[in-house]
């Protein structure tokens, strides 16, 4: 790999794209062991400039120039800055609600251009997914000018408390008495909580863009706690969001997670390590004992065991352990570039880690049970955990997000397949700011074959994940006619169409279908979606649906989970066991399944 060549699969691109789909699937998974998507070192090397100018630098000259609390390059001045804190909180949150920290770039299938949201959000006319039918005035899928006003509002108001200097605080200068940076000021951020949740009843891709699930809790406990109550609570969040992480990649998901994800990695520099990941490539690249470890050691145990110490230590070189262990564990996952790219997320808490357990250890005053009253600790806890425990019970009800499942492999997903030239009727979506990815490519210069196959490398990535072998085993039981159709990564797809996505299958489920169907009118059988609801703790299957967009769902079924990790990514035995639940009538799917 070079700095502008990438390890492109060493194939004849005509050849190759005549060979059947799941041969085509193999070779392109194999390859991914030891390539990943095999980008040149200046896809990453652009990420880290973004990073470090926009987000780090920017945000730091930002927070620190405003409160009097800098300058920024001397971080010991301003680390430990309650004030500072909460401006790079926001900040974050106005950089993904803008479109250009999480799901940005070519690594998140945004090439021309890199940047999704703003482009999308604030033009009327684009495609909104409301989350709860039942809210009123939330009605209708087409984003109007009273959304976009919504939209950018929430941006200004956000920017306006970053740029706007702190004030005092009682509770602040009783804790802290030589502070003089004060506090972002709480009216400041009533605005944006109350617009984080109309522009999220409007619209759930906005709200899930902009982490409402991590942040607005975080800007209400700015807004109403006391300081030292304030702090407090901000480390019961962030020890939930982590422990619920941790809790999410128990069962046989993440382990299939951990070695594309490595193999992606532009720093994992040698072969061998990356093969390591998988128990004998090329025959058999299931997960090897030591992505397992790396898995459920490195992340689970992790993500578990050191908040719980970090949440109640009084001792400071335990707590600083624990707090150099998660600085570690979030710098490991920024290093692997994930395709959701949620590096600014990660610096973020690497930084929150440093900034609560080292600058308000719990022997200071600053723990669990400092609260006052004692009470609040477990309401404070038993609010932050409603959404993580009923989307582990109900994932049908909750975004993986808000359940606190990123990046655990058990996501909602799915699969499209069009038929010869269907695909190219996206591409009349109204007011769309994008094309679709594959002809985005072409427009960068890349020839016709060389984009297929670039695109043909996501759903190889998808089989080597346990769902992807369940949505690949859907197509191949219900279209005989699978060899002459384009399939698709629906996330990729989804992110073109709406600006953002994050792996949560539920902002491409049968809604947005219906969405896009609305503006297009393929005929029957032109796209075929097979979409899987991630899988409740307690079961051991995952649901799936068969959408025809003309015709709706024409099939539900479910498969065991167990049988889809144990299969190999291009399905050498044939489709995983499929129990089929529902199908819609003989006469209404005849045309599309025959």
């Amino acid at each position: 790999m070079g700095f502008k060549t990438g390890d492109f699969p060493p194939v004849d691109p005509e050849t190759f794209l005549r060979k059947p789909l799941f041969e085509r699937t193999k070779a392109l998974a194999l390859h991914w062991v030891q390539f990943g998507f095999g980008s040149p070192k200046m896809i990453p090397a652009t990420y880290v400039v973004k990073l470090v100018f926009l987000y780090v630098l920017a945000g730091v000259a930002l927070a620190t120039s405003t409160s009097g609390a800098g300058p920024f390059w001397d971080v010991a001045a301003w680390w430990h800055e309650p004030v500072v804190y909460q401006k790079l909180v926001l900040w974050t949150v106005f950089l993904e609600a803008f479109g250009v920290a999480g799901s940005w770039g070519p690594i998140a299938g945004k090439f021309k251009p890199m940047t999704g949201g703003i482009l999308f959000w604030a033009r009327p006319g684009t495609i909104r997914l409301r989350p709860w039918k039942r809210v009123p005035f939330t009605a209708g899928d087409r984003r109007n000018g009273f959304d976009v006003l919504l939209y950018l509002a929430f941006l200004a108001t956000l920017l306006t408390a970053i740029v706007l200097p702190g004030v005092q605080d009682a509770a602040l200068s009783a804790a802290l008495p030589g502070n003089t940076s004060g506090l972002v000021r709480p009216a400041l951020l009533i605005a944006p909580i109350v617009l984080y949740v109309l522009n999220g009843l409007r619209d759930k891709t906005i709200f899930l863009a902009a982490r409402g699930e991590q942040y607005l809790p975080a800007l209400v406990f700015f807004a109403f706690l006391p300081f030292v109550t304030m702090i407090i609570a901000a480390k019961l969040l962030i020890c939930i969001v982590w422990i619920g992480a941790g809790v999410s990649k128990f069962g046989k998901h993440f382990t299939n997670v951990v070695p594309p994800m490595v193999s992606n990695s532009p720093c994992v520099p040698f072969k061998w390590l990356k093969r390591a990941h998988y128990r004998n490539f090329p025959a058999d690249i299931r997960p090897s004992k030591l992505a397992s470890f790396m898995a459920h050691v490195g992340g689970t145990t992790v993500e578990i065991i050191t908040p719980l110490v970090l949440l109640f230590s009084t001792n400071h070189w335990v707590t600083l352990a624990g707090v150099a262990l998660m600085v570690v564990f979030h710098l490991f996952i920024t290093s692997t570039f994930p395709l959701a790219v949620p590096l600014e997320w990660n610096i973020l808490f690497g930084y929150l880690a440093i900034f609560l357990f080292l600058g308000f250890p719990a022997s200071d005053g600053y723990g669990v049970g400092d609260l006052m009253p004692g009470w609040l600790a477990v309401v404070i806890a038993a609010a932050l955990l409603f959404f993580p425990i009923l989307g582990n019970l109900r994932p049908d009800l909750v975004s993986f997000l808000p359940s606190m499942r990123q990046y655990a492999g058990n996501w909602a997903s799915a699969l499209w397949a069009f038929a010869p030239g269907a695909e190219a009727k996206l591409n009349t979506l109204p007011h769309r700011p994008t094309k679709n990815q594959v002809d985005q490519l072409q427009e960068m210069g890349y020839p016709a074959e060389i984009a297929e196959i670039t695109m043909q490398q996501t759903i190889a990535w998808r089989s080597m994940h346990s769902q992807g072998r369940g949505l690949f085993s859907v197509l191949a039981k219900n279209l005989p006619d699978l060899e002459t159709r384009t399939v698709r990564e629906g996330e990729f797809g989804c992110n073109s169409i709406i600006g953002f996505n994050f792996g949560d299958g539920h902002l491409h489920n049968l809604d947005f279908v219906n969405a896009v169907q609305k503006r297009v009118g393929f005929a029957p059988g032109e796209w075929i979606v097979v979409w899987v609801e991630s899988q409740a703790i307690h079961s051991k299957v995952q649901h799936y649906q068969v959408i025809d967009a003309a015709l709706g769902v024409i099939e539900r079924g479910h498969w065991t989970v167990a049988d889809a990790v144990d299969e190999q990514p291009w399905l050498p035995n044939g489709p995983i066991p499929l129990t089929v639940t529902w199908t819609a009538s003989p006469a209404a799917t005849s045309s599309v399944l025959a």
